[in-house]
């Protein structure tokens, strides 16, 4: 029985490394690759290959950035005394969607997940803490989703950040309980961003 070259099957590998790309998708996406005639995978790989050079977290914020500071930081329309603290840029990305917050962000990296051996010291705070204590925001709100290691998080920070003197809130309702941002659709997102609560 016929099999795919060595550096075929490589490919087919990473490719299902990816999340929601299965051995179909993977074989699909490959044999497209394969037989295209358009540029697109020399387009693919250069492109990759620019992200993977040019792409790295804001120095103020940690979303995505080419230059030192995001677009969004970099923005003067913004207001910078609102803050949203979310757990990873793609968090950023589907509340910006939402078009109901006017703020910076703050990139946490990670929530509290004693199963995945991410405990309160393992918590990347200190940046945050920093960050609050150059800039003094008006009201902080966590935007960690509702699932256990969201509230957990969002309780733990909210202990320390209330000690800042900023307002501290999180999401109102309407987010589905027990799940992550990815989850919501920007009209619920903008629901729970308009009806917050103060922790």
């Amino acid at each position: 029985m016929a099999d795919y070259p060595p550096t075929v099957r490589e490919l087919l590998a990473a490719l299902r490394e990816l999340p929601s790309i299965g051995p179909r998708s993977a074989e699909r996406l490959v044999l497209f690759l394969l037989e295209e005639t358009k540029g697109t995978k020399e387009r693919l790989a250069r492109t990759l290959q620019a992200a993977g050079t040019r792409v790295h977290p804001c120095a103020r914020c940690g979303f995505y950035a080419e230059e030192e500071l995001c677009e969004l930081c970099r923005d003067p329309i913004r207001d910078p005394l609102l803050w949203c603290v979310v757990a990873s840029a793609g968090d950023v990305l589907r509340i910006e969607r939402a078009s109901a917050f006017r703020g910076l962000y703050h990139v946490l990296g990670r929530k509290l997940s004693p199963l995945e051996g991410i405990g309160p010291e393992e918590l990347p705070t200190s940046h945050l803490l920093a960050r609050i204590e150059r800039e003094h925001p008006r009201e902080i709100i966590l935007a960690l989703g509702t699932d256990a290691e969201g509230e957990a998080t969002a309780l733990y920070l909210g202990q320390i950040l209330k000690k800042t003197g900023a307002r501290i809130s999180s999401l109102a309702t309407g987010l589905p309980a027990g799940g992550g941002l990815e989850f919501a659709d920007s009209v619920t997102l903008s629901y729970a961003l308009a009806g917050r609560r103060e922790l």
